[in-house]
């Protein structure tokens, strides 16, 4: 089989591609869940997806991340899957509409930590996270999955996607904010003062917390320097990034990995 470099090593199709599948299997079978909506395809898209890699490794010309050579095949397989379903959603509410405005309480993310109680609400609450997910319109749901469960970059989902930056930023932000929406309905409430910024500030700095999350680094304010409101926001923002970094560490089912070996075992 064809071979080229990867991590200066040069490497035969059997060989890349088994390396692939350990280090990308389980995270692929985990994204698969949340692409398809249910196990039979999942197992489906990560065996069609290791399969082309494997028949295709002669096209991979070593330039970029295997991984993102990887998750393109994904998408495209994913895309695939999705036409042969009906019922999904086409369209994602307005930005005004997924913001919090004028209501009289805010999430208590403070009364979501440890107990007996607070173990069955992390369970719901990942539940809450999964269903938004899966409630997403698939062009919203393919970056928010590829970004925040499998981690790429915005560069790396915009490559894998054939968008361009800015398109999946924009899809990104507002697929975070659905699912906030939806997990936020679940969460403890207490009572919400009056806004202390404008509309305006407010924005600015969604914005800037958004391009935080985007770059997976701290936000530059502390939680005190926040108006409750938008202090409630980001923390239920980073609640539900948080649950969706969880929901990456996938395991393959036994059959599945069982049948990939068989072929990719070089």
């Amino acid at each position: 089989m064809p071979k080229h470099s990867i991590d200066g090593k040069s490497e035969s199709a059997e060989v890349a591609i088994s390396r692939l599948f350990e280090a990308r299997g389980g995270q692929l079978f985990a994204l698969g869940m949340r692409l398809c909506g249910n196990p039979q395809q999942a197992e489906d898209l990560v065996q069609e997806t290791f399969l082309q890699a494997f028949r295709k490794w002669d096209q991979f010309d070593g330039r970029s991340d295997p991984a993102t050579w990887l998750y393109t095949i994904a998408v495209r397989g994913c895309r695939r899957l999705h036409r042969r379903r009906s019922g999904e959603p086409r369209h994602i509410e307005s930005l005004s509409a997924l913001l919090p405005s004028g209501e009289s309480t805010i999430p208590d993310i403070g009364r979501t930590g440890e107990g007996p109680d607070s173990r069955v609400l992390q369970g719901e609450i990942r539940e809450r996270v999964e269903d938004a997910i899966s409630t997403l319109p698939v062009s919203f749901r393919i970056p928010l999955v590829l970004k925040d469960i499998a981690e790429f970059t915005i560069p790396q989902v915009a490559a894998i996607m054939g968008l361009k930056e800015n398109t999946v930023k924009t899809r990104i932000h507002r697929a975070r904010l659905f699912i906030r929406k939806k997990l936020a309905t679940r969460l403890p409430q207490r009572n919400a003062p009056p806004p202390d910024h404008s509309r305006q500030v407010c924005l600015d700095l969604l914005r800037a917390k958004q391009e935080a999350l985007d770059r997976g680094v701290d936000y530059p304010l502390a939680p005190d320097e926040l108006c409750s409101r938008c202090s409630a926001l980001f923390a239920t923002l980073d609640l539900a990034t948080d649950v969706c970094s969880q929901i990456g560490r996938g395991i393959l089912p036994e059959k599945l990995r069982r049948r990939l070996s068989e072929i990719l075992d070089p």
